[in-house]
């Protein structure tokens, strides 16, 4: 392994550990509106991504971007919907976190990557292993299980799964370079946020700079957790095979679960340890399936697909 592979593991590991560790973020912010954390979330992104551009001198990138987006309008109606499911995920994921959903959100983002392989056969025509098959079946079982467990769907982690698979299926519509398409997205809703924002203000319903200082600073630091983990990843996945950026996923919602069992005591039940048991015999499967040595044709197209990383 050399020094540039080793740099891509511990900015790639980051960046879900950072994932990992984000319910604890909002949890701090328990106490707002999950409407009003999303507005602050998406304010502050932006405002956080221009100044990193400024600051790399990343402007170009923004000129480059909009001659892209002009090229094919099928482009500019990809990052609209883009900007719309990542702006429904993040508020999602406030809410779940907020309404003691931990263990729920751990289980969105577990099943994701399996999500994303069932609309890359729908829309993508692409083909699996008979392992990756089975796989499937598994975790679709472990959610069963729980459905029942529940007496309801965990539409929850659905939501979590699906939308940011969606999101990921469309940004190979749209290809960007990270920075500038987080600022891009958050440029799209700034203008409903702001709104938002001030309207809140002017019933005085707004806990930005009416609580205390450590919740203004929360709320602007939502920008900063938002991006941090999004850059490191893009630098690590540039560095290191998209199996072990795969394997790598995993770190956050086992974060996510410990932090929901064990510091917030959710219910973690024997049913649902067996539905969880399903899901993560499914991963251990197709993460081993996808590990498994490529046929020539697979391993160019692996290569091809890091580049657009």
């Amino acid at each position: 392994m050399n020094q540039e592979e080793k740099k891509g593991i511990i900015y790639a590991a980051s960046s879900y550990v950072l994932w990992g560790f984000l319910p604890l973020y909002w949890k701090w912010l328990d106490h707002v509106g999950s409407y009003e954390i999303l507005a602050h979330r998406i304010i502050w992104s932006f405002f956080f991504m221009v100044a990193f551009l400024a600051v790399t001198n990343g402007f170009y990138k923004i000129r480059q971007t909009f001659s892209y987006l002009w090229e094919d309008k099928k482009r500019i109606a990809a990052l609209v919907s883009v900007s719309a499911l990542i702006t429904f995920n993040w508020l999602l994921f406030i809410y779940a976190i907020n309404s003691d959903h931990i263990v729920q959100s751990s289980l969105g983002y577990y099943i994701n990557p399996l999500v994303s392989v069932l609309l890359g056969i729908v829309f993508l025509k692409e083909t699996l292993k008979k392992l990756e098959i089975f796989s499937l079946l598994l975790a679709l079982t472990g959610v069963l299980i729980m459905t029942v467990s529940y007496g309801h769907i965990p539409w929850l982690a659905l939501g979590l799964a699906f939308s940011f698979a969606i999101y990921g299926l469309l940004k190979k519509v749209v290809k960007l370079e990270a920075s500038v398409g987080l600022m891009l997205e958050t440029f799209i809703t700034l203008p409903f946020a702001l709104i938002f924002v001030i309207w809140l203000s002017s019933g005085q319903q707004s806990s930005f700079l009416q609580v205390d200082l450590f919740t203004t600073i929360l709320m602007i630091g939502s920008g900063a957790v938002t991006a941090i983990p999004l850059l490191w990843f893009a630098i690590g996945a540039q560095r290191i095979p998209l199996n072990l950026v795969g394997f790598l996923q995993y770190i956050a919602p086992s974060l996510m679960l410990l932090i929901g069992i064990f510091m917030y005591n959710e219910p973690f039940t024997v049913t649902d340890q067996l539905g969880f048991a399903f899901i993560w015999s499914a991963l251990i499967l197709f993460t081993f399936s996808k590990m498994k040595k490529p046929d020539v044709r697979n391993r160019f197209k692996e290569k091809e697909q890091q580049l657009h990383v």
